[in-house]
């Protein structure tokens, strides 16, 4: 999967959200509670993660995200972006001032051992 490089290279923290619902707007947050931040070695770790995903096809669930994860640099002003996983559909949505048009929407596959890593550790950030 592709990240937008310069905001990868930025990130200071990853915040990791449990999703409840779908933005009202588009653009917006997802809403939801923020189970975890990770800095140092595990936003690297999740970052890796996230660029190993191998690329699947759409499956048909209509979209229906269960995390997300918001990337922020030093000051925590706003994010630099936001990536919506979908283990259903196979979908990843992402949204932000760094994200280029053409990653907006991209297809990971759910069974390969990278996403089954990152499901993990978002289940884990939950208890």
């Amino acid at each position: 999967m592709q990240l937008p490089a310069e905001a990868v290279a930025s990130t200071a923290l990853i915040e990791v959200v449990r999703i409840s619902a779908l933005p009202t707007k588009k653009g917006a947050p997802y809403p939801g509670r923020a189970v975890a931040h990770w800095t140092g070695s595990e936003a690297v770790g999740a970052l890796t993660l996230i660029e190993n995903l191998s690329g699947s096809e759409q499956q048909r669930c209509g979209f229906s995200p269960g995390w997300s994860v918001r990337a922020y640099e030093d000051s925590l002003d706003l994010a630099l972006f936001e990536a919506a996983f979908c283990f259903s559909c196979h979908e990843v949505r992402m949204h932000g001032t760094a994200v280029p048009a053409a990653l907006t929407t991209q297809f990971f596959d759910v069974d390969a051992p990278s996403a089954q890593a990152l499901l993990r550790l978002f289940r884990a950030a939950t208890t």
